[in-house]
């Protein structure tokens, strides 16, 4: 409906000009023509006036005006949050998110074969401009795509994509990720999103306990020792780039949208390599192989990682450790076994144990069981994530003899006599009438 009025309202404007034969001064018809067809359009149609050849004006002389008329509706927009591939609840992290994974999935220097990666790249950059701000992510939730038109900047509404548009992909992307051109140019675009490099060390059950200052080697890239990180074979030359005429910047047009950005050809040096350094081959940056101290935290667990700072970069470190010979760890505690004879467990005494820092004189209580627990408090790891010390948990064993001498025999069997919370029988003793136990012959 809205298109036939526009339509319509353009054929009375050829109209007015028509029956005004050329004769007179036609702005004033053509203005108030113009602002009732402004009227009629409404904020959803998209009316195009062009005016072409030369209009002069003078009390005497008479007006040329060849006009040409175009009215058209725009086509739906795709929504911005499909775009994305985001729901409209979705956080200011996850819109960031998602924005950074569709970007480099489909950057036009990672998708050289894809004419449809620009302006797929192009419809991001442009989803992102809004979403991201939340002034302008109400406004798209009160009004749409509609009151981002280009149609609808004069009524105070920023134009955000197209023709003449504020946005550039590329310095958007760079804005909100970082320069990742740098002397390397887009060639190397995937090094950006590289994941911190994984590494795995192996620590004893005592190290991770205790905690230890221990060496590794790592590779990391670094400014190439050959050219300094120029790029170029020492002694050659560079040229003058002539894609960007040294200026690092180009202009591309991708069907609706023109976009400046950095050069693909000199990655925005201004300037091409001819000889490319061959040990980096004209990045600037090699591999390169350094021995770092890790510390690693007192009461760091198995399979935990940490991240570590290397120069400019960082690596992750998971830690992999050894199980104890003597220890079991349970959190920040710790569990082992101490064996006791007969005689201390009916007496109680004491018995040396191994700590986790010391050995410990421990104190056996008279008629201690076989595997009761003797707690000795913060003897255990320190928390990595809280204050203090666990706790060290001494486990006893009872050791019974298999051999006997005629003595310890002989002792044993006048103890079993006056034992009377016996069930069953005992060997070689036997009950009398009297309730007590006696000896066979």
């Amino acid at each position: 409906m809205a298109c036939t009025v526009a339509r319509s309202s353009a054929r009375w404007i050829a109209t007015v000009l028509s029956s005004s034969g050329h004769r007179r001064a036609c702005p004033p018809l053509l203005s108030s023509a113009v602002q009732s067809l402004s009227k009629l359009s409404g904020r959803r149609v998209w009316t195009a006036v062009t005016l072409r050849g030369t209009t002069a004006l003078s009390p005497c002389s008479r007006v040329v005006c060849k006009m040409s008329f175009h009215t058209s509706c725009p086509a739906r927009k795709q929504d911005f949050y499909q775009i994305l591939g985001v729901p409209r609840s979705a956080t200011q992290k996850e819109i960031k998110k998602a924005y950074y994974q569709m970007a480099k999935k489909y950057h036009p220097d990672t998708n050289k074969d894809d004419p449809r990666a620009k302006e797929k790249f192009a419809q991001l950059a442009e989803a992102y401009e809004v979403l991201s701000d939340e002034a302008k992510r109400k406004q798209y939730d009160t009004y749409g795509s509609a009151g981002f038109d280009g149609g609808q900047a004069g009524a105070g509404h920023q134009q955000y994509w197209g023709r003449g548009s504020s946005i550039d992909p590329e310095e958007l992307f760079r804005k909100i990720f970082g320069e990742f051109s740098g002397a390397r140019g887009f060639g190397d675009f995937n090094a950006v999103f590289d994941q911190p490099q994984e590494y795995v060390m192996e620590l004893t059950f005592a190290q991770a306990a205790k905690g230890v200052h221990k060496e590794m080697t790592v590779h990391l890239e670094d400014t190439c020792q050959r050219c300094g990180g120029r790029g170029h074979e020492p002694g050659s030359q560079v040229q003058h780039c002539g894609s960007c005429s040294g200026t690092g910047m180009e202009t591309v047009n991708t069907g609706p949208f023109v976009m400046r950005s950095t050069c693909r050809r000199c990655g925005g040096r201004g300037s091409v390599i001819t000889s490319p350094c061959t040990a980096c081959r004209g990045t600037g940056q090699t591999k390169q192989r350094r021995t770092v101290t890790v510390p690693v935290p007192a009461g760091i667990e198995d399979g935990q990682t940490v991240r570590m700072p290397v120069e400019k970069k960082e690596i992750f470190i998971t830690f992999r450790v050894q199980k104890s010979p003597i220890f079991r760890r349970d959190g920040a505690d710790i569990h082992s076994d101490v064996t006791i004879s007969v005689a201390q467990a009916i007496l109680g005494g004491t018995v040396r144990a191994q700590g986790l820092h010391e050995n410990i004189d421990l104190s056996i209580p008279s008629g201690v069981q076989d595997d009761q627990r003797i707690r000795l408090s913060g003897k255990g790891i320190p928390r990595v994530s809280g204050y203090g010390y666990g706790d060290h948990y001494v486990h006893v064993k009872i050791k019974i003899p298999k051999m006997l001498t005629d003595r310890q025999r002989a002792l044993m069997m006048s103890f079993a006599e006056d034992e009377s919370d016996v069930e069953g029988t005992v060997n070689g003793v036997s009950s009398s009438s009297a309730g007590k136990r006696s000896t066979g012959n």
